[in-house]
């Protein structure tokens, strides 16, 4: 019924054409496009500035496009943005990136809500929209594509986005909102389930001078499934001709217990073949069911019209599914935020506290290994394996028939997925903080950060102001991250025992001067950052902007960035299925650095012995002679700050009697020490007689993943371009192309972070905001082109998806409620939008939103 519903409206409302959008509610007509680019943003410069007129490239939601998106909700619609590109982990948990080298937690792309940073501390990374505002609260949302270290610091390399919230003092009143859907329709997971999201906000002025504003919001719902089969190591028999559905050293996606430190060697009637453990799926040890409620307490005080300060509480409780290096359950994941901001004609100035508690959070590639484990021992499991393959093959069983026969012996017994048994080990082992033994996450971290902005034009040298059309700006922020060390992930290697500290202080300076009758703009902004572990880093920006009228303006910006290690990068101290994770810093190595080989020659050394003993008939002696020159000593070394220069070209204006509205941007970066993991093994001895024979034996070696830096160079390029054309009355035609693309690579050493980008995006829509008497509509389609996808969970080609998106609504233009109907992927069509991660399929939603007093 729902896809029928569905159906009916794409087709009523995408037949006479399928390339329009609606921008403006408030006052149609072709004027909206003028309209629309005269906005004021903050983000592009810190201060008010016309969007038509920003010196780098910025995006804008404005309230009349959050209310017309086609998307459940504002943080959805972002992905219509040009330049973005967003992956999905899970329905509760969705990642922003803007120009390349996207993961699924992205530290170089930041989120602020009124200026204020909500990342989780440990991560470094927001955890998409679970501490930023509801949909009732948010008054536009400002996205920066690219570099804007200059002017917030050193984590924002590839992006910004700024929410920007309803003032109580402006926006009195209680309002409710009410949004109730559908997912999983035709699933082979799950029979269709409802989602749904309730919020409440009342703001209310008291006396003159003060206001309160409150918010809340509970989602729930059924999150998408995990479950992509697709075989990662799918050669690793080749030599002995078992592949596909033969190769006994599996690597499913969204099995885990199946990887690499889950697999041997065996010398099975003279030939050697690698056999991995079964493992279990995701969906056997992880619930699916998603709930976030979140809240917001905010207190202003208004002593004069130039003088605004507020504090507020933000909160957060979290069940989902998110994704890092592997996949994790997070259950009562708390974060939360306290701020004080105060605002005069020329000073800004906010201090905030970021807090997270991961709760019963549980690594589920851990929790699959240790059930595994402790049903059986690895050494028993492989033993028992050996055995039965001999025994089937003595009594006639071919080799194919005796791997199955073998597994299934070696498996008997093991606890069965949703069964009370196996309930009682998740239970068990989500308690145990030690990941090769339990699968718990326990980490509790603070972000105290504190900054100034003064602009001093202002009030201190107005002449140069008024007179000489020249704004300064200058800035000063300070950094602490504060973690309790829980023996597993962070450890204090300084002072054991006591709270970890990793602190950075930065300032800037900024000058933005109008020439020739502000036809052009000149501005130059210095940042400077100092962290603790590492010397000071320059951060210039400098933009030019002509404007030879109103209707035209060209830009020119040339910027470098600069990015910190996060937390989990520089002290990380984790021991995972056998492998430890170290944080790239001097402090946490003790020589492991020093001392080790690449995995990946080990692996090709192992390999070639492989190949040699099964098909060529070498000893083994013989082989790991013939082959030791694949061995490589380790040759990186500890982390240093990743930087990234980029070039910008770009053209804002209207055209055609003000018609039709351009947006253009082209861009070019450089990246340099890309912070990723090599994979690094000691062996446990080092005595010349045996060391081949120990690199040849998995169980003899100390395997380690280390935080480093890539010794590549990347080099990629990119374009965006929009256009809006109003029309014919209410009607509008807009769309947008995104080109990303890897320019080159310098050393190719294999190491450097992924690009994971699509090369094409394009949107484009077609709507109306007040078709007849209320009733207004909009259509967004969105394709991508098929891309790489590399990561330390998976890699594998994304194959080009596209979604068709609708909503139709009615807002009485008397009273204070409208009613909307929508769906995302009307078709149905499910796809995966990185490899790793769910298959994503439709959502049919109805929102109710009500003013009541």
């Amino acid at each position: 019924m729902v896809i029928k519903i569905s159906l009916w409206i794409l087709l009523v409302f995408c037949f006479p054409s399928m390339t329009f959008s609606a921008h403006s509610q408030e006052k149609p007509g072709i004027k909206d496009s003028v309209v629309e680019l005269s906005q004021i943003v903050v983000s592009a410069s810190r201060s008010g500035e016309k969007l038509l007129q920003a010196p780098v490239s910025i995006e804008k939601l404005s309230p009349r496009d959050i209310r017309q998106t086609a998307q459940p909700s504002f943080f959805d619609a972002i992905e219509n943005l040009k330049g973005i590109h967003m992956i999905t982990p899970s329905l509760g948990f969705k990642v922003i990136n803007a120009r390349g080298f996207s993961n699924t937690t992205n530290v170089r792309f930041v989120q602020m809500v009124d200026g204020m940073d909500i990342q989780a501390p440990h991560i470094g990374a927001p955890m998409a929209n679970s501490l930023g505002p509801s949909d009732l609260d948010i008054q536009s949302v400002e996205v920066l594509p690219g570099a804007a270290s200059a002017l917030y610091g050193m984590n924002a390399i590839n992006g910004t986005a700024n929410f920007l919230l309803n003032d109580p003092f402006n926006t009195e009143g209680l309002s409710i909102y009410q949004k109730t859907g559908v997912n999983h329709i035709n699933s082979s997971e799950h029979s269709a389930a409802l989602n749904s999201e309730t919020s409440l906000r009342w703001a209310k002025v008291l006396g003159s001078n003060w206001a309160f504003k409150i918010n809340t919001s509970y989602t729930a719902g059924v999150d998408w499934y995990a479950d992509n089969r697709m075989d990662l190591a799918p050669n690793l028999n080749a030599s002995t001709g078992l592949t596909g559905e033969l190769n006994p050293g599996k690597d499913l996606v969204n099995i885990y217990g199946d990887e690499a430190s889950n697999r041997r060697t065996l010398t099975l009637g003279g030939k050697q073949y690698i056999v991995s453990r079964s493992g279990y799926a995701e969906k056997d040890m992880a619930s699916y069911d998603l709930g976030n409620f979140k809240g917001d307490v905010s207190l202003a005080f208004r002593p004069s019209e130039k003088m605004y300060i507020n504090y507020t509480f933000r909160f957060a409780h979290t069940n989902t599914i998110y994704q890092r290096t592997n996949r994790f359950r997070l259950d009562r994941y708390a974060t939360g935020q306290h701020s004080i901001s105060l605002k005069t004609g020329s000073i800004q100035f906010r201090a905030y506290v970021n807090t997270e508690n991961t709760g019963d959070s549980y690594n589920i590639r851990s929790m699959a290994e240790n059930v595994d484990r402790g049903f059986k021992s690895d050494n028993n499991w492989f033993s028992d394996f050996t055995n039965s393959y001999n025994n089937a093959i003595s009594q006639g069983s071919d080799v194919s028939d005796a791997m199955n026969i073998a597994r299934s012996y070696a498996d008997n017994d093991r606890p069965a997925p949703h069964t009370p048994e196996m309930d009682s080990l998740i239970d068990k082992l989500r308690d145990i903080n030690n990941w090769d033994q339990g699968a718990a996450l326990r980490v509790k971290a603070q972000m105290y950060h504190a900054e100034i902005q003064h602009t001093i034009t202002n009030d201190i040298f107005k002449k140069l102001q008024s007179v000489h059309k020249l704004s300064i700006m200058y800035g000063l922020d300070y950094r602490e991250y504060a973690v309790v060390p829980d023996g597993n992930y962070f450890i204090n290697p300084s002072k054991p025992g006591s709270n970890l500290h990793y602190r950075k202080a930065g300032g800037f300076i900024q000058a933005t001067q109008q020439l020739f009758k502000q036809k052009l703009k000149l501005n130059a902004v210095l940042r400077i950052d100092k962290n603790q572990y590492y010397e000071a880093k320059l951060n210039p920006r400098f933009a030019v902007v002509y404007s030879p009228s109103q209707q035209h303006n060209f830009r020119i910006a040339f910027q470098q960035g600069d990015r910190f290690p996060s937390l989990f990068e520089a002290f990380s101290n984790i021991n995972s299925g056998g492998v430890k994770r170290v944080g790239g810093l001097p402090v946490m190595s003790n020589g492991i650095f020093e001392n080790s080989y690449l995995r990946s020659s080990i692996d090709a050394f192992q390999a070639a012995n492989t190949k040699d003993i099964n098909s060529g008939g070498l000893t083994l002696d013989e082989a790991v002679q013939k082959n030791q020159g694949l061995l490589k000593k380790n040759e990186y070394t500890y982390l240093e700050p990743e930087k990234i220069q980029s070039i910008e070209f770009g053209y804002r204006g209207v055209v055609f009697d003000n018609k039709i509205v351009i947006d253009l941007d082209l861009y070019y970066n450089v990246y340099k020490n890309l912070m990723a993991q090599v994979e690094a093994n000691i062996p446990n001895s080092t005595a010349p007689d045996s060391l081949l024979y120990i690199l040849n034996n998995r169980q003899r070696q100390a395997r380690y993943r280390l935080w480093t830096n890539s010794k590549t160079v990347s080099y990629n390029y990119g374009s965006t371009l929009g256009l809006t054309w109003n029309f014919f009355k209410n009607y509008t035609l807009a769309g947008n192309v995104t080109l990303a693309k890897l320019d080159r690579k310098t050393n190719n050493d294999g190491l450097e972070d992924a690009f994971n980008t699509p090369m094409w995006i394009y949107n484009v829509a077609v709507g109306n905001p007040d078709l007849w008497s209320g009733v207004g509509f909009q259509i967004n389609f969105r394709w991508q082109s098929e891309c790489l996808w590399q990561s330390s969970l998976a890699t594998g080609e994304v194959k080009a998806y596209s979604s068709m998106d609708g909503q139709v609504q009615y807002h009485p233009k008397k009273d204070n409620w409208s009613v909307k109907i929508g769906g995302v992927n009307l078709l149905n069509r499910y796809y995966y939008s990185y490899i790793g991660g769910p298959s994503l399929g439709g959502i049919y939603y109805c929102t109710f939103v009500c003013k009541v007093i």
